[in-house]
C-alpha cells in the first residue's frame, strides 16, 4: 500500500468516498461537479503545515482509502502537540482486508514522527462496528465528547 498526499484531481474520489455511508448521504453533497466549498476547503487543508489529506492506493495505483491527520498545538501538556484523525474511509470493496488497520498503523506512526504525544478520534455512536474496531485498535474512550452545531 502506498500512502501519500492528497492532489486536488484525488478531491472527487475522497468526496464520493466520504457519501458513501448511511452518515455520509445525510451530510454530504456528491456531484459532478462538485460544490465550491469542498474545493475551497480542499485549498485550505492543502495550505496549512497542520493538516494532511491522505491518499491510500493499493499495488495497481487504485484509492481504496483515505483520512484526514490533524495537529493541534496547545498549552497543556507541557506545550503539546496531539494528532487527530478524521474521515477515514475505506472503498467498499475493500473492506474487510485490513485496510483500515494499516491505515491506522501507519496514521500512529505520522503522529508520532511529528512529535505528537497522542492520537485521537471522535465517533459517530450510531456507528457501533467502528468503535469496537477502534477498541481493538487500543483506543480507549476516556472522555466525554461533546459538540454545537451552527
Amino acid at each position: 500500500m502506498i500512502f501519500r498526499k492528497a492532489t486536488f484531481l484525488d478531491l472527487p474520489t475522497i468526496i464520493q468516498m466520504i457519501a458513501d455511508d448511511d452518515l455520509g448521504q445525510t451530510r454530504e453533497d456528491y456531484q459532478d461537479p462538485l460544490p465550491q466549498d469542498y474545493i475551497d476547503a480542499f485549498n485550505h487543508i492543502q495550505n496549512d503545515h497542520n493538516q494532511e489529506l491522505i491518499i491510500v492506493e493499493d499495488e495497481h495505483s487504485k484509492i481504496v482509502g483515505t483520512l484526514q491527520l490533524s495537529f493541534i498545538q496547545y498549552l497543556t501538556y507541557k506545550g503539546g502537540i496531539r494528532a487527530q484523525i478524521e474521515a477515514v474511509r475505506v472503498q467498499k470493496d475493500h473492506r474487510g482486508k485490513g485496510i483500515g488497520e494499516k491505515m491506522f498503523k501507519w496514521a500512529i506512526v505520522r503522529a508520532q514522527e511529528r512529535g505528537a504525544h497522542l492520537l485521537q478520534l471522535t465517533t459517530d455512536k450510531k456507528r457501533p462496528k467502528a468503535i469496537q474496531f477502534y477498541k481493538k485498535l487500543g483506543f480507549k474512550a476516556s472522555h466525554e465528547g461533546m459538540k454545537l452545531h451552527f
